[in-house]
């Protein structure tokens, strides 16, 4: 059976206009959102200078030099979006949120209403523009994926035409920002699959035993299908998860910390059944007695955090938004799964689940963080950078953990492999000797001025020297006044009689040696 129609309302590069309207930035400064180094997200007007997603920051920089970088937030995306949803909410009811910038609709209603499918698309885009300000595409097909698609491209696909619209476009359709599939899309490339028709084509039979379950759902996506015809299930009654708030959550803040708890009750109670939610229904009622009501669709199957992150996503955009709640707190939230799938993944194998403990694991942090507060739990980033002590970047867990640095190479004078497993918070002093006792230092062109013999660390004994490799010169930051710094690293494994083999990692600094990593 064919795919429902859909009606899908898409607002271009959504990230770069929420926070150009954030920022205060005028339509034509070309503008990208930037997330660990990269460009995820830019303007119309930044393509045309050059820039795309996927490039460094320092490329898109060096391409068009008035571009303004944006930080990756997907609450503040989230929080702007809600008056569009509004907006389409008033001319057809059963709107579903696929993501920020992205929102489906039933097609049968608002067609019979409005007098066929291309009256439809010119009322929302008129709708949006008025109401939210902003600009949007339509694109109406059968089944969600080939409407999404044909909303970037503003086309409405005719009934049962979704398989013949498909087949010509690229591969690479199949990845998309709800369902990263790069992976799969980079293997079918270098098979030869170009578009989609051509991966459609292939026995499903062979899809499943080459590519597995997330192939065969790629597949169905490439003939034009539903992602999961039969899986679906009418969710039990006893599921959703109710909460009462007193006094009303009246700030984002409290809201975002109010909507964990029940994120994980849902989320235990399907896992519980061997189920997964893939339509979250989020309801509210306020202090003026005002009912509020939205869905969240999913390409895949919500995790705990997945269905707390939607929840905080929702009450940030009720809560900001003074046309929707007119400054009343919300007193009542319920958590609904409106749509849920048999959840194989969630089942628990003869040894239990692989990611089970990482994810009890974060529940108990994230309770941890409840009682002392989000920088009581730290987690450590790696970036990139020359010596160990700049790789690493603290933030606290839950957060976005953007590396301070560009992990990608070059950069050159970077310690080679291994890295050290211990990395102090200050360097340890240290003393390298010969074998005559005197200490040995670097001469200008990087080279030691004598064989190292014995290392004595943080005013210990010292120990014998039993191999070293090195020394590796570095001159970091030289283009800032007094901001550079020139040193030499040196690797050693020391002779310890009661601890066994101790190996350290050494720096040169100013005719200093100081210890910055340990390995174990």
């Amino acid at each position: 059976m064919a795919p429902a129609r859909v009606v899908v309302v898409w607002c271009p590069d959504w990230p770069v206009v929420a926070g150009a309207v954030v920022a205060g930035l005028a339509a034509q400064i070309p503008a990208a959102v930037v997330a660990a180094n990269r460009v995820v997200v830019c303007s119309a007007v930044a393509r045309a200078h050059g820039v795309c997603r996927g490039q460094r920051r320092r490329e898109a920089q060096g391409r068009c030099p008035e571009l303004v970088v944006l930080a990756d937030d997907p609450d503040r995306d989230a929080r702007a979006f809600e008056p569009v949803v509004a907006a389409v909410e008033a001319l057809a009811p059963g709107v579903e949120l696929v993501r920020p910038g992205l929102v489906a609709v039933p097609a049968r209603g608002p067609t019979r209403y409005f007098g066929g499918e291309p009256a439809v698309a010119e009322r929302i885009i008129d709708v949006v523009a008025a109401q939210a300000g902003v600009q949007c595409q339509i694109g109406i097909a059968d089944g969600l994926f080939a409407a999404t698609l044909a909303a970037h491209r503003g086309l409405l696909v005719p009934p049962d035409g979704s398989a013949g619209f498909l087949a010509t476009l690229s591969i690479a359709e199949l990845h998309q920002p709800a369902a990263d599939r790069a992976t799969l899309v980079d293997l079918l490339h270098r098979l030869g699959l170009r578009t989609l028709g051509a991966f459609a084509a292939l026995p499903v039979d062979d899809v499943a035993s080459r590519f597995g379950l997330d192939g065969v759902r790629a597949h169905r996506l490439a003939q034009g299908l539903d992602e999961r015809p039969l899986a679906r299930r009418d969710p039990p009654g006893d599921l959703t998860v109710t909460r009462r708030f007193d006094p009303p959550l009246d700030r984002v803040d409290a809201a975002a910390f109010a909507s964990r708890e029940p994120a994980e009750q849902l989320h235990d109670a399907l896992a519980a059944r061997g189920l997964a939610c893939i339509r979250l229904g989020i309801s509210a009622c306020t202090e003026a007695g005002e009912e509020l009501h939205r869905v969240w669709r999913c390409a895949e199957s919500l995790t705990a955090p997945g269905i707390g992150d939607r929840v905080r996503w929702q009450l940030d955009g009720w809560l900001t938004s003074r046309g929707s709640h007119h400054g009343a707190g919300i007193t009542l939230l319920q958590l609904i799964p409106e749509e849920v799938i048999g959840g194989q993944a969630l089942q628990r194998g003869l040894w239990g689940e692989p990611g089970e403990d990482d994810e009890r694991a974060g529940r108990a942090l994230v309770r941890v963080q409840g009682m002392l507060g989000p920088e009581a739990v730290l987690i450590g980033v790696l970036g990139g950078g020359r010596n160990p002590h700049d790789r690493v970047r603290l933030v606290p867990w839950g957060e976005d953990p953007t590396p301070a640095r560009d992990a990608d190479p070059p950069w050159p004078g970077q310690l080679p492999a291994p890295s050290p497993s211990r990395v102090p918070t200050l360097p340890l002093a240290a003393e390298v000797l010969d074998d005559a006792g005197h200490a040995v230092g670097v001469r200008g062109r990087g080279r030691l001025t004598s064989a190292p013999y014995r290392i004595a660390v943080d005013g210990n004994p010292p120990r014998r020297v039993l191999t070293w490799a090195g020394p590796w010169p570095v001159e970091e930051r030289w283009w800032e006044p007094g901001g550079g710094r020139r040193c030499a690293r040196l690797q050693a494994v020391l002779d310890a009689e009661a601890d066994g083999l101790l190996a350290v990692l050494l720096a040169c600094e100013t005719g200093r040696w100081k210890v910055e990593g340990i390995y174990e």
